[in-house]
């Protein structure tokens, strides 16, 4: 006993921190992911994007030898170029139109949360896909010493390719960590009142302005029905939102259609294709449309371009007169009101 007395007089206690040494004036740390856009309007910009897009095995789900032999061999040689054209029609001085707003939509969350948390609450931006990326996102918030991290896929239905491909990077930066946070994670919001009500007030907004098409179209992206039929619940929020979006608006069935765009390859793919659909509005005498897509929480080249106009050339060419694209919720103020409201609870 006398011994473990004396040595026990040597020994000293080392300097224990409540956290890691660089903590911060943050607690929570809010990161927002959308879906990603190449750096520039370039073939080789595309290049290195589509690499990446398309080598998750999220979006494609062919078996991945072959599937590598077709993208490297085939896809990555001939659609960069095709790509980047499409890209130049939208893009802005400011950049990517998608990045663009995404920043938007980040400083106003940033700014409605700090007026009730202050700097508690850091929020960030980060892109599934090319820059910012995910991995950098959560090591700033790692940096801070920040001990709940929320992550907000701004995907309004759950999908496999986007909301799940946005929790597997989360997943594979936070497990290589010593000490993992407290994470939470939104998965859909596809039936959220706010954002219904978001949508409902757009689509007033434009009937006021423009008056009432003959027919409303809800286009959400597309999808391979094989992730349907293997339990993807994607189309059934997308049904979700568009009978909850209906039932706001008041709209009978005779003044909606729902469909599914960007399609990809040759596989089937949900249905009904919203080209299909415009054609045949056309071609049975619906001389005014417009067509809004409440898949994106963000204008993108799949709205900006191939909605806004290469729907609107379908339409025309059909024998359309009239065609509207109503634009995305982007930094709309009951939009933003509607992501902190979700965000809120896991504060």
């Amino acid at each position: 006993m006398s011994r473990f007395k004396a040595n026990n007089k040597q020994l000293h206690a080392p300097d224990i921190q409540d956290g890691p040494a660089n903590i911060g004036k943050a607690k929570v740390g809010v990161l927002l992911v959308n879906l990603g856009t190449p750096s520039a309007p370039t073939a080789s910009a595309l290049r290195t994007y589509l690499r990446q897009f398309l080598s998750d095995p999220r979006v494609v789900e062919i078996p991945r030898l072959i599937w590598m032999m077709i993208l490297h061999g085939i896809i990555l040689r001939v659609r960069p170029s095709k790509s980047a054209k499409l890209y130049q029609s939208i893009w802005t001085e400011q950049g990517s139109p998608l990045m663009v707003i995404a920043k938007q939509q980040a400083a106003k969350v940033a700014q409605q949360l700090g007026q009730d948390y202050g700097e508690q609450v850091s929020v960030d931006l980060a892109m599934r896909y090319g820059e910012p990326a995910i991995d950098q996102a959560l090591k700033r918030f790692q940096a801070q010493g920040i001990g709940k991290i929320v992550v907000m896929p701004l995907y309004p239905q759950y999908a496999g390719p986007t909301t799940g491909s946005v929790f597997d990077a989360v997943v594979d930066e936070v497990k290589r960590w010593r000490w993992i946070p407290s994470l939470h994670f939104i998965g859909s919001y596809h039936d959220d009142s706010g954002y219904i009500d978001a949508l409902a007030a757009s689509i007033n907004e434009h009937i006021t302005a423009h008056g009432k098409p003959d027919k409303l179209l809800l286009s959400y992206h597309g999808m391979p029905k094989l992730f349907h039929t293997n339990g993807d619940p994607y189309y059934c929020f997308c049904h979700k939102t568009t009978r909850l979006l209906a039932q706001k608006l008041g709209l009978s069935k005779d003044d909606f259609v729902m469909t599914f765009q960007s399609r990809f390859g040759k596989a089937e793919w949900l249905k009904p294709y919203t080209d299909d659909v415009i054609e045949q509005l056309a071609a049975q005498g619906n001389k005014h449309i417009a067509v809004i897509s409440p898949a994106f929480s963000a204008d993108c080249l799949e709205t900006l371009e191939e909605l806004d106009v290469e729907s609107r050339k379908v339409f025309i060419d059909a024998g359309g007169e009239t065609f509207h694209y109503i634009k995305a919720l982007n930094d709309r103020d009951d939009h933003i009101s509607a992501i902190v409201d979700l965000i809120k609870p896991h504060l």
